[in-house]
């Protein structure tokens, strides 16, 4: 009986030892499983995060929110960062639209051969498509970053002076990135409306070789928005009421971006 004992209690190590292998072995095979084939794309995702949906006022409202993320892309990347904030407000509808308030996809990236993280279905060009989704909007612009940088038919575009916007949003519609025939002059009137090349100079260090030009188209008659700026301000300044000053630039909202140029009244002050 105590040999019938012993072995008992022995048999019962042995199974343990081996059931606790056995789950060792699957841990690893599952880690495995986890990180092999991940590809740039994927990582891009951000699959390990919540969904993150971040509210955008207005366009300015949006510039504000991303512009830094734009400058940190232009950093690594050299895509003018003027580029990519004409592209986020135009293909995200500034953040409001429908497969961006869906899947954080602020540049209408279709999945593509190879991408492998998490998507949505969505109406475009085609019934029923399939887009890119990012738990967080950072993985929209840096997932835009690769989708441009690690393709050969933009390699052309990354020839051009890195604030050259306007030769980049031509080369973006005959590269296919856009089947709308009037997307460069989108991207460009985004881009010249909103001041967003000073975005472009504040990451090369350059002076603004815009303002002039600025200056010139409208008649002399406009102002550089600056830290600390409001509508009212710059209203008051100019003898304007605000909503004058905001139907002459078009503007929706209240929202002001820094280094903006809004079209003003002459300043009968200084005369």
């Amino acid at each position: 009986m105590k040999k019938i004992w012993i072995c008992g209690i022995l048999l019962g190590a042995i199974l343990t030892g081996c059931g606790t292998k056995r789950r060792s072995m699957a841990r690893g095979a599952e880690d495995n499983r986890n990180t092999s084939g991940t590809n740039t794309d994927r990582r891009a995702s951000g699959t390990s995060e919540a969904f993150v949906f971040i509210e955008a006022a207005s366009p300015e409202d949006y510039i504000r929110i991303f512009s830094d993320i734009a400058m940190d892309e232009m950093r690594e990347y050299s895509i003018p960062a003027s580029i990519t904030l004409a592209q986020g407000l135009l293909e995200s509808g500034f953040g409001k639209g429908e497969l961006t308030r869906k899947t954080n996809n602020h540049f209408g990236i279709k999945c593509h051969t190879g991408w492998d993280g998490e998507f949505e279905r969505h109406d475009d060009d085609e019934r029923d498509e399939c887009f890119r989704k990012y738990n967080h909007p950072r993985h929209s612009y840096r997932d835009h970053s690769l989708f441009l940088s690690t393709r050969s038919r933009y390699a052309a575009l990354f020839e051009l002076e890195p604030d050259d916007y306007r030769g980049w949003a031509r080369g973006l519609k005959a590269a296919g990135y856009a089947t709308d025939r009037k997307y460069p002059q989108k991207l460009i009137h985004l881009i010249e409306r909103y001041g967003l090349y000073h975005y472009d100079e504040w990451v090369l260090g350059r002076p603004s070789r815009r303002e002039g030009v600025a200056a010139s188209e409208a008649g002399g008659h406009t102002y550089q928005v600056r830290a600390g700026d409001t509508l009212y301000g710059i209203s008051r300044k100019y003898q304007m009421t605000v909503d004058e000053l905001k139907a002459l630039n078009a503007l929706e909202g209240d929202s002001l971006s820094i280094g903006q140029v809004l079209k003003v009244k002459p300043d009968n002050s200084r005369k």
